[in-house]
């Protein structure tokens, strides 16, 4: 059946990766082979070359060894070059690649697609995985800063969290290792030469020891500086000061030009951490895959079990739930969405001086509220700036004048730095859409966003001679830490786990850039992303090593978890825990705290309503670090379904000085008397006037994830085909393919449906055939609509091209 969009936003689709499946079911059915496992989207029809993850049986060092095996080098080596010397004879065309044994066990594999089927009946292979590609998660390219324009104030990040704290307390992260693994990092920067020895770390990229970022002009893409922003808010120390101002950094060059890698380059690069002694490790990169079992994953998984505290972001893919990617999905590392910092509102009214009314002005942002309140109750000439291009502003005189500029193309704070380049005092950015815009924190010059009818209407006045426009101007309200928009929401598929675990700032922060000028080193600029928020963390956690040694992942992990303040958006309600994890991150008191409650959060899993009372079992342990007895008591409270959810636990607790006890919980459950969905709730632990909040989550029925997360394909143009793939992870009732125009606008036809889906991948071959007939030549989409218990979602793929 035809369906209609009622409002097509763009960051409300799910991006699908250009890849397409190969499912193991179909394969199963032809032979009773045990076969090895495919995790992901991997095409296996198609002749060229890809690559993929081999995961052997065998177990890597590090998992043995916390299994209570004896696993050596030698051994796990001969396994795997038998395994190797086993894939070479059975894919002709295959080259093995990075290879990997401390905390993962396998390697990686180029080979043709349609040779893969191959490796799954290859004795000793668990599972394969895609190579999949990561990118870092910043949401724009953010602006440079000069160094003759720095200020103390652009600065507020870490004193916001407590670092400057923790450095009066004695505590600067001296002796802690912090591995940044990312686009490399600039270690000649004047601000971060101090944390680098001799030793830098490795290039995974170009294979050598210097963990440099591209430069301009690498004919394989754009040039970095992301890993050395990340690096800067972690141990900068000089005109910027980062979190842990005295860590040892180690650099790991795992994303090439551009800012983008695979996962190939992202394992080896934790695998060579750990074994390079980091004692943290920052992971600001991501993809859209919400799925714990990715190789990235697992790989920090058994980093974090070695003692190695993993921190990774979140993603930039919100404010939907259910948009965590990996490795933010990991079970064990400490996943970050990103906050924006306690900022002032301001009201904006302008006018032309015609009878239009402007009703959808708002201030977009400003970099100085002395900049902005600079425009109140004067009157400027405003010229049209098309896109807001440095072309855009060739010929144009905009020195004092305002810079009318449409949305599109280009960021919006480029367009701000463009329109301030040219000599401009402020801008008016108008969208090129129906729908709202952002707030954009630190634009270069103060920006007002107009709606798309009232920024034709601005521009069209200029005919009739309106070329003026007057600002009024006024404070309107304080919003302290909130949520950034774009930070990626949890819980993770499959083993249902609230995610990000804590937050931190991530919203306009200035940090270290390289210059790649030997005569002027001093590189800054303004980025924001969940990427600038996991870096607060990882220096975090080196103040809390540095203060207490001793501590193990799960103590670093749970003080900044105990700890973290609760946040609440603009209008004062409190953020679910799956926006905000525990909340926001406070040093000091992470440091300083003299209770642990391990783990730091909570899922019960899903609960079917099959009219029976059902009761879960769990724990939680209580670390009293304190030299004196302490009592601790318990309230657990849901925010819905309270009247058929029962949590019952000890109504009090003593714990003897440094002494830890186990707390045994259980919860009952009638998901008959509750609506399929998940219901979010909070353990609170008191102990005299202190209390820590726990939280927790539990599904009824089947949760409500997204009933499909991507759509992928290829025409076949040996066959006129097109196969491809769509990711269900639940499985489906019923699957629906249609084809839109290739700006999804018109609803060409039906393509075919499928029913009683298994979750995972669905293959599809389609012939494009529609509605009985041949596909006419022309540009389409395919979307396919995924139903399961009454719920249905849709994802759509890239453009295809029939001739």
């Amino acid at each position: 059946m035809k369906r209609t969009f009622q409002s097509f936003v763009i960051y409300t689709l799910v991006l699908a990766l250009a890849l397409t499946s190969f499912g193991t079911a179909s394969l199963a059915n032809q032979t009773n082979t045990p076969l090895a496992e495919i995790m992901g989207e991997i095409d296996t029809k198609s002749s060229a070359p890809t690559t993929v993850i081999v995961e052997l049986e065998e177990e890597s060092i590090v998992e043995a060894k916390h299994k209570g095996k004896n696993q050596t080098k030698q051994n796990l080596k001969a396994k795997r070059d038998q395994v190797k010397n086993n894939v070479l004879k059975e894919t002709a065309s295959s080259k093995i690649g990075q290879e990997y044994e401390y905390i993962f066990s396998g390697f990686a594999v180029e080979l043709k697609g349609n040779e893969i089927p191959n490796l799954l009946t290859i004795p000793g292979v668990k599972a394969i995985y895609p190579d999949v590609k990561y990118k870092t998660t910043t949401i724009d390219e953010g602006f440079m800063i000069e160094e003759d324009a720095y200020s103390p104030a652009m600065l507020d990040s870490a004193p916001h969290i407590g670092s400057n704290d923790a450095w009066d307390a004695g505590f600067t992260g001296e002796g802690v290792t912090v591995a940044v693994i990312d686009t490399g990092v600039d270690y000649t920067h004047p601000d971060l030469a101090h944390a680098f020895g001799d030793y830098k770390g490795w290039d995974f990229v170009d294979n050598n020891d210097d963990p440099q970022e591209t430069p301009p002009g690498d004919p394989r893409g754009r040039q970095t500086n992301h890993g050395t922003h990340v690096a800067g808010t972690v141990a900068a120390n000089g005109l910027i000061k980062g979190v842990a101002p005295d860590a040892t950094l180690l650099g790991y060059r795992v994303l090439g030009p551009g800012g983008s890698g695979t996962t190939e380059n992202v394992v080896a690069g934790i695998e060579r951490a750990v074994q390079d002694g980091a004692d943290v490790m920052n992971l600001s990169l991501g993809n859209s895959l919400n799925n714990p079992d990715w190789a990235t994953s697992i790989a920090l998984d058994w980093a974090m079990a070695e003692g190695v505290v993993a921190v990774t972001s979140n993603g930039n893919s919100g404010p939907n739930n259910w948009t965590v990617g990996s490795p933010g999905t990991s079970r064990e590392a400490i996943s970050v969405g990103a906050t924006r910092l306690p900022y002032e509102v301001y009201s904006a009214d302008i006018s032309t001086g015609s009878d239009q009314e402007f009703d959808s002005a708002k201030v977009m942002g400003f970099s100085t509220v002395e900049e902005l309140l600079a425009l109140d109750g004067e009157e400027f000439e405003f010229v049209y700036a098309g896109l807001g291009a440095p072309s855009d502003f060739n010929n144009l005189d905009v020195d004092g004048k305002i810079a009318l500029i449409v949305r599109g193309e280009y960021p919006f704070v480029e367009k701000a730095e463009n329109a301030k380049a040219a000599g401009a005092v402020g801008a008016i950015i108008f969208n090129n859409v129906d729908g709202a815009m952002p707030e954009v924190p630190g634009m270069a010059v103060p920006t007002i966003m107009l709606s798309n009818a009232d920024g034709v209407a601005m521009r069209e006045g200029v005919k009739d001679g309106f070329n003026t426009v007057s600002f009024s101007i006024e404070f309107d309200k304080m919003v302290g830490e909130t949520v950034a928009d774009f930070s990626s929401r949890g819980p993770v598929m499959d083993t249902w786990m609230i995610k990000p675990d804590v937050s931190a700032p991530g919203v306009n922060i200035t940090s270290t850039v390289p210059t790649h000028q030997a005569d002027n080193p001093h590189g800054y600029a303004a980025l924001q992303g969940t990427s600038m928020a996991a870096p607060h963390v990882a220096g975090a956690a080196a103040l809390i090593l540095e203060a207490n040694p001793n501590w193990g992942v799960d103590a670093v992990k749970a003080s900044l978890m105990n700890t973290a303040e609760n946040l609440y958006d603009a209008n004062g309600n409190l953020y679910p825990h799956n926006t905000q994890g525990a909340g926001s991150i406070r040093v000091l008191d992470a440091i300083e705290t003299k209770t642990l409650i391990t783990p730091g959060s909570h899922s019960f899993g899903v609960f079917d309503a099959d009219g029976e009372l059902t009761t879960e079992r769990q724990h939680f342990t209580i670390n009293n670090l304190s030299n004196e007895r302490k009592s601790y008591s318990f309230d657990v409270s849901f925010e819905k379904g309270s009247e058929a959810i029962k949590v019952n636990t000890s109504n009090n607790l003593r714990v003897q000085p440094n002494r830890s006890q186990k707390v045994n919980f259980t919860v009952e459950v009638d998901a008959s008397k509750l609506a399929p969905g998940y219901y979010p709730g909070t353990i609170v632990v008191s102990e005299g006037s202190n209390s820590y909040e726990v939280p927790t989550i539990l599904f009824v029925q089947e949760p409500d994830y997204p009933r499909i997360t991507s759509l992928a394909y290829n025409l076949n143009p040996a066959t006129g085909n097109l196969v491809g793939s769509a990711y269900v992870p639940g499985g489906a009732e019923e699957l629906e393919f249609e084809v839109y125009n290739e700006n999804l606008t018109a609803f060409i036809g039906h393509a075919f449906t499928d029913t009683n889906i298994g979750a995972g991948y669905y293959d599809f071959t389609w012939d494009l055939t529609i509605d009985g007939g041949t596909l006419a030549p022309g540009k389409y989409r395919l979307v396919a609509w995924s139903t399961k218990a009454g719920k249905t979602n849709y994802s759509f793929g890239d453009v295809f091209t029939v001739e």
